[in-house]
């Protein structure tokens, strides 16, 4: 049994729902070394998010990022509010969404389905 953990940084991106397989599997090397296994990627951030979706067409990101924006809207008169308007909604959209997940690695590769990311 083998187990290796690897702290990496993502590049910033502006709020909104973004792809970072590709970023995830460049900069954590060691996934190559794995026939099988699982990998638990975990986001030591409290205003962001990690989940799995559609990965082909953008308008899916879109979507999402209207759909989370409606469930929980910047205006509301949140009483945490001195890191800018758009924290506290990220606050409460890692608490929905969560900030880890576990996803199989096969033949060194994370092993997604065809249209996730």
């Amino acid at each position: 049994m083998s187990w290796s953990q690897t702290a990496f940084r993502l590049t910033s991106k502006p709020r909104g729902c973004h792809l970072i397989t590709n970023e995830v599997e460049r900069q954590v090397a060691e996934l190559r070394d794995y026939r099988v296994g699982l990998a638990n990627v975990f986001l030591q951030h409290t205003s962001a998010s990690l989940c799995l979706n559609e990965n082909a067409d953008p308008d899916v990101r879109e979507d999402m990022e209207m759909g989370l924006n409606r469930l929980v809207p910047e205006n509301w008169p949140y009483i945490h509010s001195n890191e800018g308007p758009d924290d506290m909604p990220g606050h409460l959209k890692n608490a929905l969404i969560g900030a880890s997940l576990n996803i199989p690695i096969t033949n060194g590769r994370l092993n997604l389905g065809t249209w996730q990311g």
